[in-house]
């Protein structure tokens, strides 16, 4: 099987759409070389030495850029960032040379016990004092700076101190990262606990911006009140849309990630809503001073 060159040429991912590699996508993508400006693949699915699933993504990788996103280094975590997973995780970021690297503002670790979610962080001195120093580490080991994703919340802690615009801006100050603005977390975040999104996306630092992420949300009732669920398992809705379009006009075009990652859809049915962002990126819109 073939296997990715550990020497190969890093491409840089545009300020276009891209869409999660999926498997029962492989062969339709090597045959059909669909028009996508990149693809993004979740670290921990390509952290083995090899098989299958590092076949397919050598040959994609061969054609397209490529953004790695994790999901398991729990950047929150007080006890600091597993080194072992670190060690994979770097492996996987040397092999493959992807353009963008991302992980999440969350942390999914407690005294050794691994928490599969990712759960949000009290806002306050100590969570950010944390989080830094675990990115600044992370950064350290890769040689290189990443993008932090903000999370979907259902739930906000009493204590919390700082707004998570706020804190956000402050960690890529501290740290040198970039963001990765998930836009229908915002929307979600906001919807479940009584938050304006577009106050919201006016708060974070144009500048540090270096993605979206666009997805579908589930609601569900509970208590005679709606919930949104980021669960990543339909169509981008209409006022998720919206706010994507509200935040070209205030950051600017970044590369824009259309993440389905449950009841995966045709290849078609991505590329269609790949194109619907396209449609948007379009005008070439400029981030406000």
């Amino acid at each position: 099987m073939s296997i990715a060159s550990p020497h190969i040429v890093e491409m840089p991912v545009p300020d276009s759409t891209g869409i999660g590699l999926k498997a029962c996508h492989y062969e339709e993508i090597l045959e059909t070389r669909p028009d996508i400006g990149w693809f993004e693949v979740h670290t921990e699915n390509y952290m083995g030495e090899g098989g299958l699933p590092h076949h397919f993504l050598g040959r994609v990788r061969e054609q397209y850029p490529l953004s790695m996103h994790g999901v398991g280094l729990s950047l929150g975590s007080s006890e600091g960032l597993d080194p072992d997973h670190l060690e994979r995780v770097r492996r996987a970021v040397e092999r493959y040379r992807p353009g963008l690297v991302s992980e999440h503002v969350s942390f999914s670790t407690v005294e050794g016990c691994f928490l599969n979610d990712l759960l949000p962080l009290p806002y306050t001195e100590e969570a950010l004092e944390v989080i830094c120093r675990n990115i600044g580490h992370l950064q350290d080991v890769l040689g290189r700076p990443v993008l932090v994703e903000n999370p979907s919340i259902y739930l906000e802690y009493n204590l919390s101190r700082i707004a998570e615009p706020e804190f956000l801006n402050e960690i890529c100050q501290r740290t040198g990262c970039g963001l990765l603005l998930d836009v229908n977390n915002i929307f979600v975040s906001c919807w479940n606990n009584g938050g304006d999104p577009e106050h919201y996306i006016r708060q974070i630092v144009p500048g540090h911006v270096g993605e979206y992420h666009l997805a579908g949300h589930a609601e569900k009732k509970w208590r005679d009140r709606v919930i949104r669920i980021d669960d990543h398992g339909s169509n981008i809705c209409d006022e998720v849309w919206r706010l994507y379009d509200f935040a070209l006009h205030q950051i600017g075009a970044r590369p824009t990630l259309i993440e389905w990652d449950c009841n995966i859809p045709s290849l078609m049915t991505l590329l269609q809503e790949a194109g619907r962002a396209d449609k948007a990126l379009s005008p070439g819109q400029e981030a406000l001073v």
